[in-house]
C-alpha cells in the first residue's frame, strides 16, 4: 500500500515527464527546432564533381543575403578565407570529402559536425564586424591544429 505522500510524489513527477514531452514535441515538430535528419546525402567519393560542391566559393543570393559552399578535407577548408559585410545572412552548406571535421566559428553559436556523406546547411547573421575564427573542433588527425579559416566581416 502506498503513502499519500508517494501518491502524490508519482503524479506530480508523471505529470512533470508529460509537460515536458509535450514542449519537446511543439518545438520539433510546430517550430522546427528538431535536429538535422540527415536527409541529404551526397557520394563522399564524388564531392569535386557533385554541385554544389563542384564550385565551392561565396555568391551573393540577395541584398545582404549569401551563399557559402564549402568543402572539409585533411587540415584545410575551401573556400580558405570569407570576406561578407556587416549585416549580412549567410547560409552555409557544408561537405567533408575523407573524415569527420568540426565546423565552429568563434564568437557565435555555429558550432556542427560535418560528416563525409551527408551535407550541413547552418545560417547565420553576421552584425558585427571584424574576424571570425573558423576551426575544425573533431580531432581529424595529426595536423588537426593546422585546420582553421577566418570569416571577415566589414
Amino acid at each position: 500500500m502506498m503513502h499519500r505522500e508517494e501518491k502524490i510524489w508519482l503524479t506530480l513527477s508523471f505529470g512533470m515527464i508529460m509537460i515536458f514531452m509535450l514542449i519537446t514535441g511543439y518545438q520539433g515538430f510546430a517550430l522546427g527546432m528538431a535536429p538535422p535528419s540527415h536527409k541529404e546525402t551526397i557520394d563522399p567519393q564524388k564531392v569535386d564533381e557533385t554541385a554544389p560542391f563542384n564550385e565551392p566559393g561565396i555568391k551573393q543570393i540577395s541584398e545582404n543575403e549569401y551563399e557559402v559552399v564549402m568543402t572539409l578535407q585533411l587540415f584545410s577548408f575551401t573556400p580558405s578565407n570569407i570576406e561578407i559585410p556587416a549585416g549580412s545572412t549567410v547560409h552555409f552548406t557544408l561537405t567533408s570529402k575523407d573524415v569527420v571535421h568540426g565546423f565552429e566559428v568563434a564568437g557565435t553559436n555555429i558550432n556542427a559536425m560535418v560528416m563525409p556523406g551527408y551535407v550541413q546547411k547552418i545560417t547565420q547573421k553576421f552584425d558585427k564586424p571584424g574576424s571570425y575564427l573558423v576551426l575544425c573542433n573533431e580531432y581529424c588527425g595529426a595536423g588537426h591544429q593546422l585546420m582553421s579559416t577566418t570569416i571577415t566581416v566589414k
